[in-house]
């Protein structure tokens, strides 16, 4: 699923209008009608609802909604903004319908204390401002949106929470955002909603279809995507029944230093659960017992050093390198990395304390392999690249850096960016709260290594292996709760996550 502008996204309305061909009326009907179909699957009919309208066809969705709520016996009940002398034509049109065909109260509003009093049980909705919004809310709607956000309801926004932009908010003022609970995006999701400081505005979002042109939508360009399972199943490589282990690639991963041994295990465990052929592990003296224990489907290689990496030799017979979980950051192993990245002759995936090296040595960075995968969290991609204001300043800095160092950018979060050379950024769609804990980092290091030795392109690795931890992540949380996951609660679901994403390749063959 693209992820659009606001300006594009009026082209694509605009394109949808002129070739479907559709009036930009009974667009906004469809739209409407998408929103009353999500309404009655979450709401009953019992509780009160208030639709606070402005003046362009945002409000215009909120008018054809009450109208569609009336003629199926809701208690709905308009109240009209009004900070302007205009209104869009769409709006006037269904304004006269709402008027001719329904007994819906109408209420201008002129003034916030012209408001009605709001019970706990109503449902508020808001269709005020649209994605076009450019400048932050002020005057009337500013109040209005303040008052809302005193209130204890259900607020429910159309499009967009009223006042948040639809890309960068580093200008807006918080105060003047509705906080909604629920928020029901047309068509695509806005890139505002990627960003951790806006969640407390977006509630619960979801994505409502109207139709738009997919000629228009296909041929709009925009470096962003919101990847979901149906962009997954393409990427996965099927086995053949007479492979074996010599097909599916052998790995070395470079983890463990005393005292973080537990990072080499649940990364080694996470790369043999995606599936990797073989897998080598470059650990120091110290982890030998601990790994031939616990995992005995690895291989080790023992580091000359007792308690820390100290050389990297010899990586010619591995398809793959996964280098960083638990290794620490002592100077011994600095060097090691920094002979390591000179071979530069491996698909490799960086993370933790490699990343944190060279942030230590940021002009090491211009020494990364091409297509090397960086998985940082947000304070370690900082320390290679600066810090940022906000998220959307953040994302810039992210792209710039994957462009620069001809290089993949994983940036951790709620919804897992990833930057590549060309410019194009994929958001995951999977995961969940319960996966901030310890280990979760090293397990979609020993994941995406297994995808680099498997053959998987850098950025399919990339893309592919943060859907599948995420997916395996939600699988955990369904079956004990966000609170209980541990990292290797998401290593015993990668399995899962596999079964649940090739499940609709078979949906769509019955």
């Amino acid at each position: 699923m693209k992820i659009f502008r606001s300006g594009q996204i009026r082209e694509i309305d605009e394109y949808t209008i002129m070739n479907e061909p559709v009036t930009s009326v009974d667009l906004m009907e469809r739209a409407a009608s998408q929103l009353f179909r999500w309404y009655i699957r979450t709401f009953d009919r019992s509780r009160r609802v208030i639709i606070l309208t402005g003046p362009g066809n945002n409000g215009g969705d909120g008018l054809v909604l009450a109208r569609l709520m009336s003629e199926n016996r809701f208690n709905v009940e308009v109240f009209y903004l009004k900070f302007t002398e205009k209104t869009s034509d769409d709006w006037r049109i269904n304004q006269e319908r709402l008027e001719k065909e329904t007994t819906v109260l109408f209420n201008i509003v002129e003034n916030a204390d012209q408001l009605p009093l709001i019970d706990s049980e109503d449902v508020v909705i808001d269709a005020i401002f649209g994605s076009g919004l450019t400048r932050p809310a002020d005057g009337l709607a500013a109040a209005v949106i303040s008052h809302l956000n005193q209130v204890e309801c259900s607020v429910i926004s159309i499009d967009i929470p009223s006042g948040l932009f639809g890309e960068d908010n580093s200008s807006n003022n918080p105060d003047h955002i509705i906080r909604a609970d629920f928020t029901l995006s047309f068509q695509f999701p806005k890139l505002s909603f990627m960003f951790s400081e806006n969640a407390k505005y977006l509630g619960e979002w979801s994505v409502l279809p109207i139709g738009l042109s997919n000629a228009a939508i296909r041929n709009t360009p925009s470096p962003y995507s919101f990847i979901e399972t149906e962009d997954i199943l393409p990427l996965l490589k099927k086995r053949n029944k007479f492979d074996h282990k010599g097909n599916y690639g052998h790995g070395l991963l470079v983890a463990g230093s005393y005292g973080k041994m537990g990072a080499a295990v649940l990364s080694a465990k996470a790369a043999l659960k995606t599936g990797i052929g073989l897998l080598t592990c470059h650990i120091p003296v110290c982890g030998n017992a601990i790994l031939q224990t616990a995992i005995p489907e690895a291989m080790l290689r023992l580091d000359e050093n007792e308690k820390m990496i100290s050389e990297i030799q010899d990586i010619d017979p591995y398809d793959a390198m996964g280098v960083g979980p638990g290794i620490g950051t002592d100077p011994v192993t600095q060097k090691a990395l920094q002979k390591l990245l000179l071979t530069r002759n491996k698909p490799l995936v960086i993370d933790a304390d490699a990343i944190n090296i060279l942030g230590q040595n940021r002009k090491w960075l211009s020494a990364l392999p091409n297509n090397t995968i960086l998985t940082p969290h947000v304070r370690e991609f900082e320390r290679i690249a600066d810090k940022a204001e906000n998220s959307f300043s953040r994302l810039e800095k992210q792209v710039e850096f994957a462009v620069r160092f001809n290089s993949i950018v994983v940036l951790k979060g709620a919804c897992t960016s990833i930057a590549t050379p060309a410019g194009r950024v994929f958001f995951n769609s999977t995961g969940n709260p319960g996966m901030a804990t310890a280990g979760s980092g090293d397990v979609l290091t020993g994941i995406i290594l297994s995808l680099l030795a498997q053959g998987y392109t850098s950025e399919n690795a990339a893309v592919a292996g943060v859907f599948i931890h995420g997916m395996a992540g939600d699988i955990a949380a369904a079956k004990s709760g966000p609170e209980s996951i541990i990292a290797s609660d998401i290593i015993n679901n990668i399995g899962n996550a596999f079964l649940k994403i090739r499940s609709i390749e078979i949906q769509k063959q019955e």
